[in-house]
């Protein structure tokens, strides 16, 4: 019978689409309402008739008029209360099904009171009260099977009617079901769900909705076999390499990959298809979501006033947004880059209010600046990532690079030292690791300075944390390759085996938050950063992800390793090793030990050339400082065959 309604529901379907009817105006709210009145006057009379056997006494028959009148009264407030006709028939839902429960349930209970109250005044009762009863049911029947035909009969039109994209969905749970709802009340397009796959054993060859659920083992096989234009990655569960791996197959088999947003980003616990989007690069490089020891780092940073110096950056902007959340009295947001400073200062005082930001002008360059800060703001706790960072610059720049990465480092230590500060965790890099480059020894000198600052220092702890590339930060590859695409290309790629670590932003700002958590001083930590990631691998993705072909539409174009490139980038010098700590992804880098004398002499010399702009001599004094330091396709190369 279930078949037959379907094959009933596909020929209407059909007889519309022949007429040129599409259903997508919404009907009046009075045709629904007065198809519920019809529904309630057949439904009390089927429910006379089934009561008495179909033959229905003379004295049942002469209380109609006034049974019909009290029901009919009854029901049209019981609507204008209830309003089960307020929604679009043909994206019924499960709330309108309860309005109409409830509207049901509201009737027979005031008809069943009316009975008792005519039952003690000795008067005729309105209705048996076994017709109460199956008038309920029928109703709610009738009520229910109207806007369910009609659901039916508009699906069955979109899905026999026009073009159909079709769609593929990647998770069976809550968040699977109400994607594809999502895509099912769109007018302007229509989608049609192929079916779910899932990695849920206890889920697979079942039916969700009407449509099937598949293992994922077999996606390959099915895109390989049948017609999909979109895969969406609904499920909220899954491991970035099995996402990755998907998104790959998808790519593969030129079929658009798609993502839900997390549960948190839905509007009223519903998502829109506007809030599926595009699978990003950035996605698929992220790792498993790093476990924080919350209590430690709240203890560390509850009620404290809190200096972080480059705010307007990647790292800085992202360390106030993770420090804000752990309730400090102050966080001082402290740049000289004033319109970008100022976006940080507007973010945070939308999510924590005003009286959690400071932000503070300066330059890290300028020590009576500086001082002016610690003297009045008082801060408790310094996280320093404020820094030069783009090494083609820098290798063009050394005296700069000298200026602020190892004099803004060292004033900063010193003021720190100076006013009793409890913790200064400066953000360093992994190009400190055997630096073949100026910016990479710049900042092994700021390290190696803060180190030896550790152990003359008698209150404040000096710890470094070090890692590598960060997903979308400023200048880094990913959004130059966007731009690139943007532009129809090339991208260009320094050299076809170049790799890179990456670490999205929350991850590193994150990490240095626990690693300055668990420092007792001295140490430089550095951070699991996966596995190293072929840069051209990275950029044939991005143009897949774009839609489009690579050399076909966008071609990759080699330029040559720039000065002082690495090849391959490393996390710990060729005579150092690691301890682990309690956190799987943090390690303590075992390096050598430096008098603070002699390297606080040596720093200061360095720092003196930058008067002189002498930038072969500067760099020479930088080598004499990290031994370890050789240049690599650099003009300064000549300085170590010296």
């Amino acid at each position: 019978m279930f078949v037959a309604s379907l094959r009933s529901l596909s020929l209407v379907a059909r007889f519309y689409r022949m007429k040129g009817f599409y259903l997508e105006k919404n009907a009046p709210r009075w045709i629904i309402l007065s198809l519920d009145f019809t529904a309630s006057v057949v439904s009390l009379f089927l429910a006379y008739l089934l009561r008495f056997n179909f033959v229905i006494s003379e004295e049942e028959l002469s209380q109609f008029p006034i049974v019909f009148t009290v029901v009919l009264l009854v029901k049209a407030i019981i609507f204008y209360i209830f309003k089960p006709y307020i929604g679009i028939v043909r994206h019924t839902s499960i709330s309108d099904f309860i309005r109409i429960v409830f509207s049901a349930l509201t009737a027979g209970g005031v008809f069943a009171i009316i009975n008792l109250v005519l039952f003690l005044s000795d008067r005729h009762y309105l209705m048996p009260t076994s017709v109460i009863i199956i008038d309920f049911l029928l109703t709610l029947f009738l009520m229910g099977a109207l806007r369910l035909a009609v659901k039916l009969a508009y699906q069955e039109l979109k899905r026999t009617s026009g073009e159909k994209i079709r769609v593929v969905l990647y998770g069976a749970g809550e968040s699977g079901i109400t994607t594809k709802r999502a895509l099912e009340r769109i007018n302007d397009k229509k989608y049609e769900i192929v079916t779910f796959f899932d990695d849920s054993d206890s889920k697979v060859g079942k039916r969700l909705e009407g449509v099937p659920i598949i293992c994922g083992n077999e996606l390959e096989n099915f895109l390989m076999n049948n017609k999909v234009d979109e895969l969406i990655i609904s499920t909220q569960h899954l491991e970035t390499t099995r996402k990755s791996d998907i998104v790959e197959l998808a790519l593969n088999y030129k079929v658009k990959p798609l993502s839900v947003p997390p549960v948190e980003d839905w509007i009223n616990g519903e998502i829109t298809v506007k809030q599926i989007k595009d699978v990003r690069i950035e996605d698929l490089l992220g790792r498993k979501q790093i476990q924080l020891d919350l209590d430690k780092i709240s203890a560390d940073l509850k009620g404290k006033r809190v200096l972080v110096t480059g705010a307007a950056g990647s790292i800085g902007s992202g360390l106030v947004n993770q420090i804000a959340k752990f309730y400090p009295d102050r966080i001082f947001m402290l740049d000289q880059a004033e319109s970008p400073i100022y976006e940080v200062d507007l973010d945070l005082r939308e999510q924590y209010g005003n009286t959690v930001g400071q932000v503070v002008i300066a330059d890290i360059r300028d020590f009576n600046r500086l001082e002016s800060v610690f003297k009045e703001y008082k801060p408790e706790v310094v996280f320093h990532a404020a820094a030069y960072k783009h090494v083609p610059l820098m290798e063009d720049n050394p005296a700069e690079a000298i200026r602020t990465n190892v004099l803004g480092t060292k004033s900063l230590a010193d003021l720190a030292d100076k006013y009793s500060i409890e913790k200064f965790v400066m953000v360093s890099t992994d190009k400190a690791v055997n630096p073949t480059n100026v910016m990479g020894a710049s900042k092994r000198i700021a390290e190696i300075y803060c180190q030896s600052k550790e152990a003359i220092s008698k209150n404040t702890k000096f710890i470094t944390t070090r890692f590598g590339n960060v997903l979308g930060s400023n200048g880094s590859v990913i959004p130059i390759f966007r731009k690139q695409i943007e532009k129809g290309g090339p991208i260009t790629v320094t050299h076809p085996d170049i790799t890179r670590f990456f670490m999205t932003i929350p991850e590193a700002c994150q990490l240095v938050l626990e690693a300055g958590t668990m420092g007792h001083g001295g140490e430089i930590f550095i951070f699991d950063m996966g596995k190293s990631v072929k840069i051209v691998d990275l950029a044939r993705k991005m143009i897949k992800l774009s839609g489009l072909e690579v050399d076909k539409d966008i071609s990759i174009k080699f330029s040559g390793l720039r000065p002082g490139e690495k090849l391959y980038e490393e996390l710990l010098a060729n005579e150092e090793n690691t301890l682990k700590t309690h956190h799987p992804q943090i390690m303590i880098a075992k390096v050598r030990t430096y008098n603070f004398e002699d390297i606080n002499q040596q720093i200061e010399g360095l720092i003196e050339l930058h008067h002189s702009q002498d930038d072969m001599q500067i760099v020479k004094q930088m080598k004499e400082l990290v031994p370890e330091y050789i240049s690599k396709n650099s003009i300064y190369s000549k300085l170590d065959n010296q």
